[in-house]
């Protein structure tokens, strides 16, 4: 198992998340052998944009109390949804974890509308891949990031992803990178 020994933190919008994204990433990293831990800003049950209930196993504000995990995760992962404009791209806590463990040497990784948490905690190197969602695309280009028509962008050690469709290639280009 390639990832054995290694943590990733996925971060989820409160609602309506993208479960495709979620159960991509999930369904991709579970044979790796890492250990996986979901959040979201208040840790409680979620419905995501199809309807689906999903628990994750706490809240972004304790990403640092989770049994098992001691120090850095090794990857962070940000996913989209319509609901991540509200509970992830204002968020006071998340750019600090990020800006943290990039300076660790951790991967960051973000899906779709998720991508904007990456531009405004100015981690991203004036790149990134055009989301899906045209409300995350104007914010971008507010921010000044040009979006490449890419499935997949990796800019050293931070990962940026259209949509769900691209989760095999966002695992495997993960695996590689960690």
């Amino acid at each position: 198992m390639p990832l054995t020994g290694k943590n990733i933190l996925i971060i989820m919008p409160n609602n309506q998340f993208n479960e495709q994204q979620l159960h991509g990433l999930l369904d991709a990293l579970k044979p790796t052998g890492a250990r996986v831990v979901v959040l979201s800003k208040s840790g409680r049950e979620a419905v995501g944009m199809e309807r689906e209930r999903f628990t994750p196993q706490g809240a972004i504000i304790d990403w640092n109390k989770q049994e098992g995990v001691f120090g850095k995760y090794h990857a962070i992962v940000l996913t989209g949804g319509k609901g991540a404009a509200k509970s992830l791209w204002n968020d006071p806590i998340v750019p600090q974890i990020l800006v943290d463990h990039h300076r660790a040497g951790s991967v960051l990784a973000a899906v779709d509308s998720a991508i904007v948490v990456l531009a405004r905690a100015s981690l991203l190197q004036g790149r990134a891949a055009s989301p899906s969602d045209p409300a995350a695309m104007q914010e971008l280009n507010n921010q000044g990031v040009f979006c490449e028509d890419e499935a997949l962008l990796a800019d050293d050690r931070i990962l940026t992803a259209r949509d769900g469709s691209a989760m095999q290639p966002l695992v495997e280009k993960l695996i590689s990178t960690l």
